[in-house]
């Protein structure tokens, strides 16, 4: 089995630039949020259970995943969000998988977002990687991208485990506070880490 690091952090750290650094490196990264989106694009498998569950109100004119109506649901409505997850979770799970089977670098980031929420991956990985920052700029940096208003975003970090929390469950840490050359410097340190003990567990 070759070695898996789960990348996690909270919306707006940087888990996107992190994980593109660490492929940068030649080190296959698995998104789950990529695969959630392969999931309910048209014809996605998740699209008819999706539509059966909530309604055509939720699917685009496409057959795709009206995004921006769901996450206003799932984040005013918690057992909306329990039964988006419990649709999708499983299939996420399967694909997520099915590609690590494929796996040909040394290593591999698995990012997800959801990782220390759950337990669904915990006999997947072998090592939790956090990307955390500032909760300011965490909070600034969602809603520049997003273009979300303050309150949103606030309401999608509460739906999150803590920073506290998510720092002491951590193995490694990268802190995404400053430019792209310091999370650079970050991620070949950890990078370098993770050769060596990928080499380590191939000899046991």
């Amino acid at each position: 089995m070759v070695f898996i690091v789960g990348l996690t952090g909270g919306i707006g750290c940087g888990k996107t630039s992190t994980s593109e650094l660490f492929s940068n490196l030649g080190i296959t990264v698995i998104d789950t949020d990529i695969i959630a989106r392969e999931l309910t694009q048209s014809d996605g498998l998740a699209i008819s259970t999706i539509q059966n569950c909530f309604g055509n109100h939720f699917i685009t004119a496409d057959g795709s995943l009206d995004r921006d109506k769901m996450r206003n649901l799932i984040f005013t409505d918690n057992a909306a969000r329990s039964k988006l997850e419990k649709i999708l979770h499983p299939l996420i799970l399967e694909e997520t998988i099915a590609r690590i089977k494929k796996i040909n670098s040394p290593y591999a980031i698995v990012v997800i977002p959801l990782l220390l929420e759950k337990g669904d991956y915990d006999n997947i990985i072998q090592r939790v990687l956090v990307v955390d920052c500032d909760e300011q700029l965490q909070l600034s940096r969602t809603i520049a991208r997003t273009n979300l208003p303050a309150e949103k975003v606030e309401a999608i970090i509460a739906t999150q485990i803590s920073r506290e929390m998510r720092l002491q469950r951590a193995d490694d840490i990268i802190i995404n506070n400053y430019d792209i050359h310091h999370l650079k410097q970050q991620v070949l340190d950890r990078h370098n880490q993770y050769l060596l003990l990928s080499k380590k567990q191939s000899k046991i």
